[in-house]
């Protein structure tokens, strides 16, 4: 009989533990089947000069008879929408791992030339308005740019266009000033205060919009006359109707621009703007834009169900020149304190922190920092780091002798990554012959990316880096903790309802064998892949062992 009860209780163990080892398996199968979600907060995004980047189509290099002789690298170059599609169809960016793509303004630049100093400069960069209703026909056109959003859609990538809302472009012989009453050019700002950051012209000679102001007011003559000859008058006075009366707001200026620049959303179904000089502008007046942008995404939404990628809001960030992450939500005037998060504007700020940072500190200290700020004061927001960028005259590696560092702090640090266009490819920073910015704007440097072998090497190390990273939300949006510091070797956890994300990562390691301890990360037999090699090993004691000749390792489950 004691025999019997001893065999029963073994079966009835046996049974539970292969229902157990069953569960598990399929909560692991189950896990495995949940579809990597795209979380903007741990963004791969990619900033580019729409000028700079490619030239997709020649034939529209010059318009508008922008015929005299800039400064160098001060006029147009030719580069296109169309040549950002070419590039998403040869899939550059998805081997790079990018997953949203940021570009500078496409809106009609002024049609004229002006000095600001640094020699004859045309609106190639974008942030110099004259039409915000139109397509700049040196960027491209309307088909153009619903391919390059269908295109990037198709491949998970999405578009960021740039919004400027502060000023028009200078006045030119071509470019009258806009009417008193949309814009003020008497005072330059001192930026001693609030006031004199805001109410003011950012530079001489760069009418800015009276964002302050409610009153009506009538649509700027030189649009008129151009609307008119070309054809579509009748139809964007109506459409602006349309807007006013849907809205309630005032004729004024700043709400003109916002139906103007929604309207890219509503018609292209883009995914984000990037706000240009945000705190030379009412905080209240991008509280505002967040609304009209939101509803114009889900009026796309509504209307485009065929094209809807998931269920993420509308993105919005803005740049808060000097702001850093060490601020948490406060930018300090001096004299006042604005939070551009709260009440909802922003989901992200520019960090201008970052590049002092990642010079400052060492790996662990920088990862460390930043995880602990984005799930703490910022939990819930985001942060866009940098280390170079279009307007940085101090970025963070400007002779390019840092390359596979530069990638290892931007693309493995929590917050979201901006790529300057060209960081992965270590285009260069200095250019001979140019004044002020120009010197960061050369055109992407397509040549040594095919032909320099050590180009090559640089782009290989950043790509698997990036496609990492965009595989892996817990890389940017995650938790960061330490396992051992030499060996420097690190886990990012993430989790997003039933989405949970775990990967090891490990850095400046001796090439050769590596045994390395997950324990607290992955269970006994598991098989984990290094996403940096491309080889595998299974988890045996809490560790695995691999034998590679790189110094990076990138675990992730097989």
């Amino acid at each position: 009989m004691k025999k019997l009860i001893l065999l029963t209780i073994i079966l009835i163990t046996l049974s539970c533990k292969n229902k157990d080892t069953e569960n598990k398996i399929a909560a692991v199968e189950t896990e495995q089947a949940i579809e990597t979600p795209f979380v903007w907060e741990g963004a791969n995004l990619y900033f580019l000069l729409t000028d700079r980047f490619n030239n997709g189509k020649s034939e529209n290099d010059t318009n508008f008879d922008r015929s005299k002789q800039p400064g160098k690298l001060r006029g147009f170059q030719g580069g296109d929408i169309k040549g950002i599609t070419q590039k998403v169809k040869e899939g550059y960016f998805s081997d790079l791992g990018i997953n949203a793509i940021w570009m500078t303004p496409i809106v009609e630049q002024i049609h004229g030339a002006t000095d600001e100093g640094t020699g004859l400069s045309y609106g190639f960069h974008g942030y110099w308005t004259k039409d915000w209703s139109k397509i700049d026909p040196n960027f491209g056109t309307k088909e153009d740019l619903h391919e390059l959003v269908k295109e990037a859609h198709a491949r998970g990538i999405r578009i960021v266009l740039d919004a400027v809302i502060n000023h028009t472009g200078p006045v030119t012989d071509k470019d009258p000033v806009w009417p008193e009453e949309w814009v003020r050019t008497d005072q330059q700002c001192s930026y001693d205060s609030y006031a004199n950051t805001i109410s003011c012209t950012l530079v001489a000679n760069l009418p800015d919009i009276r964002t302050e102001s409610n009153d009506d007011v009538a649509l700027p003559p030189q649009l008129v006359e151009k609307w008119k000859a070309e054809g579509r008058y009748e139809q964007e006075v109506k459409e602006l109707d349309a807007f006013f009366e849907r809205t309630g707001h005032p004729r004024a200026p700043r709400f003109y621009i916002m139906k103007w620049l929604t309207d890219y959303i509503t018609e292209f179904g883009v995914d984000g703007y990037r706000a240009d000089t945000v705190k030379h502008t009412e905080e209240y007046v991008w509280e505002e834009f967040k609304v009209e942008c939101d509803y114009a995404f889900t009026e796309f939404k509504k209307n485009n169900l065929d094209k809807v990628l998931d269920d993420n809001n509308f993105y919005l960030v803005g740049e808060v020149y000097n702001y850093g992450v060490s601020s948490g939500q406060i930018y300090d005037f001096g004299d006042r304190q604005v939070n551009y998060f709260n009440p909802p504007s922003f989901h992200s700020l520019i960090n201008f922190e970052f590049k002092w940072n990642s010079k400052e500190m060492d790996y662990e200290a920088l990862y460390k920092r930043y995880s602990d700020i984005l799930n703490g004061e910022l939990r819930g927001f985001g942060t866009l780091n940098y280390l170079s960028s279009h307007d940085d005259g101090s970025p963070f590696d400007a002779e390019r002798k840092k390359p596979f560092v530069t990638a290892n702090k931007l693309l493995l640090s929590p917050g979201t990554s901006q790529v300057y266009y060209g960081g992965e490819s270590a285009r260069p920073l200095i250019i001979e012959g140019t004044e002020g910015d120009a010197t960061l704007r050369s055109f992407m440097n397509w040549d040594a990316i095919k032909n320099d072998a050590r180009t090559k090497t640089i782009l290989t190390h950043w790509q698997k880096l990036g496609k990492f990273r965009a595989n892996h939300p817990a890389v940017g949006a995650g938790v960061h903790q330490m396992i051992t510091e030499t060996p420097y070797y690190f886990y990012r956890s993430y989790q997003k309802g039933n989405f949970k994300d775990l990967v090891v990562i490990g850095l400046e390691l001796e090439k050769g064998e590596k045994v390395i301890d997950v324990s607290k990360v992955f269970e006994e037999r598991v098989m984990l892949r290094d996403a940096y090699s491309g080889k595998t090993a299974t988890v045996e004691n809490g560790k695995i062992t691999l034998d590679t000749e790189f110094e990076v390792v990138l675990l992730e489950r097989k």
